[in-house]
């Protein structure tokens, strides 16, 4: 499901939220006679070669690396449960799963938290189906109240999903005019304001960066109404992403005055724009739009093929045309729940912005922090 570059989407038809769930239709069982090989659960923080075994498969991501599931473990103590087969030395099917284990919650499978999205890499239906099944049997000895796959529509076409997102991604060219040449005139302006103001970006992997773009990080939650993410994931997301080269991240200054940052991934050919925030105080000089220009051009003139912009909130209207601005094609991003006590798939209910949101952007920056410690590990 995608378009032309820059062009909006049909809408995307809401997901009913009268109930907490829905239940709605079952995986169906896809069989096949031919030879299936047995699926084994795997941990990439116990193996040094993963990432050089992972699947050739088109939908494999930073995600699926091993410097992710090492953030999410160390962070937030999730237990990582990769159902996986092997033909010889590397995996041909993947179905990365963290255990989620929360006493506000509840014990849960998650592919995979804080991730934008992690589609299952199999070649095939009953492929995927083989992994599906022992990640459903696990998780009812483990006792787990649902399995949560942050992608897989191209398996589960007639599911009804829990969420859906926006996803935009942008094709890199090594033309730096003909880059340019695809933003909207008003980002083209952005990008101009910005450099004649005497904006500049600088590119960090190192410890002093991260706390530069955490500072900036508290202050956009808090406007959006949201806790921060402990800085103990930051600070991982250095130590194990950044500072082993998977990873950037891009600061706009005015002077000595930090004002936007941006976190960028990359595996691959593929970059991930995975984080970003800015000094409200300084919109005007639009420093993020210089950050994002600057993690274009830096991708695309080192051979990178794609920089995948996240996911969008269905109802988040103006990011949705901020990311569009760049010459994106929009896509769907969809999520599924399998409810193991129902033995089926069911809905969320509406995420959208509520009473929380409003506390959360009225509390003292230390509080909310704070908050922040103690809440996301059971979010996932």
């Amino acid at each position: 499901m995608s378009a032309n570059a820059g062009q909006l989407l049909s809408p995307i038809q809401e997901i009913s939220s009268e109930a907490e769930v829905a239940t709605v239709n079952s995986l169906p069982h896809w069989r096949s006679q031919a030879h299936s090989r047995s699926v084994q659960r795997l941990s990439p923080n116990a193996d040094e070669g993963w990432d050089s075994r992972l699947p050739a498969n088109a939908g494999c991501s930073f995600f699926h690396g091993a410097a992710w599931a090492k953030v999410l473990e160390q962070t937030y103590g999730y237990q990582p449960n990769y159902f996986a087969t092997q033909a010889g030395e590397h995996l041909d099917a993947l179905l990365p799963v963290m255990e989620v284990d929360s006493w506000l919650t509840g014990r849960r499978g998650v592919s995979l938290p804080f991730t934008d999205y992690c589609d299952p890499l199999a070649s095939d239906l009953v492929a995927f189906q083989q992994l599906f099944d022992q990640a459903v049997q696990y998780g009812r000895d483990r006792h787990w109240k649902y399995l949560e796959l942050r992608g897989g529509k191209q398996f589960l076409a007639t599911t009804l999903p829990s969420q859906r997102f926006y996803g935009h991604e942008l094709v890199l060219v090594d033309d730096e005019k003909e880059l340019f040449a695809a933003l909207t005139s008003s980002v083209r302006r952005a990008i101009r304001k910005a450099e004649k103001q005497g904006v500049t970006v600088e590119i960090l992997q190192d410890a002093r960066g991260i706390k530069e773009f955490y500072s900036l990080q508290c202050q956009t939650r808090r406007k959006h109404g949201l806790p921060p993410q402990p800085f103990k994931f930051f600070h991982n997301l250095q130590q194990h992403i950044l500072a082993e080269g998977g990873g950037m991240i891009m600061l706009a200054r005015l002077g000595a005055k930090t004002i936007a940052g941006s976190i960028f991934f990359h595996a691959g050919q593929q970059a991930i724009y995975k984080f970003g925030a800015s000094d409200e105080a300084m919109l005007e000089l639009r420093g993020n739009d210089l950050v994002m220009w600057a993690g274009i051009k830096h991708y695309a003139s080192r051979g990178f093929r794609t920089l995948h912009l996240g996911r969008t909130s269905l109802i988040n209207e103006g990011l949705r045309r901020f990311k569009l601005a760049w010459g994106t094609r929009e896509h769907a991003i969809e999520y599924f729940k399998y409810d193991l006590r129902k033995s089926a798939f069911v809905t969320d209910r509406d995420q959208a912005s509520g009473w929380y949101n409003r506390i959360f952007a009225a509390l003292p920056l230390s509080v909310s922090r704070l908050l922040g410690a103690v809440l996301y590990r059971h979010v996932a």
